[in-house]
């Protein structure tokens, strides 16, 4: 992975191009550069992204407009594309950081708890990785339906987890999930791995343990629940109410580092170490992508 000039991206009559202000770091961007997902080389990494609309061909947006969504060219750069289906503008109290921040994760917690997990009041949802850049989201999102939310992390993120509003901590590096915790109607796994199989213990009978990595080892059919695999979708309404939802103080994002872009490499190391707490977010200076 380097830094080096490229072809400026075209928009098709569907996208705008824009200035990129600050784009997140996620997990499938090492995943790709490392080759566990393919996609054709060379190509500029980075789904997250906000900034200014420097051309737009289409009618919801304007040349100037700050907007935040995915990108479809790559974020991790001076400008890049992204289809109208897939951004939002950004709420002027949601500074450009936070705005790169939300997408991927944010759609990942939204559509995991409440499109494929069927979240509703009065339920016990158990988030796994409840520090992460998903996880953290998704705590705060079941507290505000009313459930009762457990979350699983190590030890050091347990004031943090409580402070987002869990009711209860599991800090799996000192006991197995799997003996505490159980009854649960939802469990959300953002690990994946060994982690997934050790997570089916806590469901009850006719739960749903909706997983982004991997499917379990063990057939989850024999204990009576089902399993969701999650494969998160642009969806604009969605973004914008997580967008309000930030400005408004209902929700917050931790950001754990702010890069430069040419801090890319750095931030690639914090993600693939698995132990951040919220989201790494690379910063673009507003000149250079003018």
């Amino acid at each position: 992975m380097r830094i080096e000039d490229a072809p400026r991206p075209t928009p098709s009559e569907s996208e705008v191009l824009i200035a990129v202000r600050a784009a997140a770091v996620n997990p499938v961007d090492w995943k790709i550069r490392r080759g566990f997902v393919a996609v054709p080389l060379p190509t500029v990494l980075g789904m997250d992204v906000s900034g200014a609309v420097v051309t737009s061909s289409v009618a919801d947006f304007a040349v100037g407009d700050d907007v935040f969504g995915i990108a479809t060219s790559g974020s991790h750069a001076e400008l890049t594309t992204a289809s109208a289906a897939a951004i939002a503008r950004k709420p002027p109290g949601v500074t450009y950081e936070q705005a790169a921040a939300i997408p991927v994760s944010g759609l990942t917690a939204w559509q995991g708890l409440f499109e494929r997990g069927i979240l509703e009041r009065g339920q016990t949802v158990l988030i796994a990785g409840a520090a992460g850049g998903v996880g953290h989201l998704a705590v705060q999102l079941a507290r505000r339906v009313g459930a009762t939310v457990i979350g699983t992390g190590s030890s050091r993120n347990r004031a943090f987890v409580l402070g987002l509003g869990a009711d209860v901590f599991v800090d799996y590096t000192e006991e197995d999930v799997g003996d505490v915790v159980g009854d649960v109607d939802v469990v959300l796994d953002t690990v994946g791995g060994p982690a997934t199989t050790s997570l089916l213990p806590t469901l009850r009978r006719g739960g749903v343990i909706v997983t982004v990595a991997y499917p379990p080892e063990q057939p989850p059919e024999a204990r009576g629940v089902r399993v969701e695999p999650l494969v998160m979708r642009p969806n604009v309404v969605q973004l914008a109410g997580l967008g309000e939802l930030i400005a408004s103080g209902a929700l917050q994002v931790e950001i754990a580092r702010t890069l430069p872009l040419s801090g890319a490499r750095e931030a690639h190391e914090l993600s693939e170490s698995g132990h951040t707490r919220g989201k790494i977010v690379l910063t673009v200076d507003s000149a250079s992508s003018a």
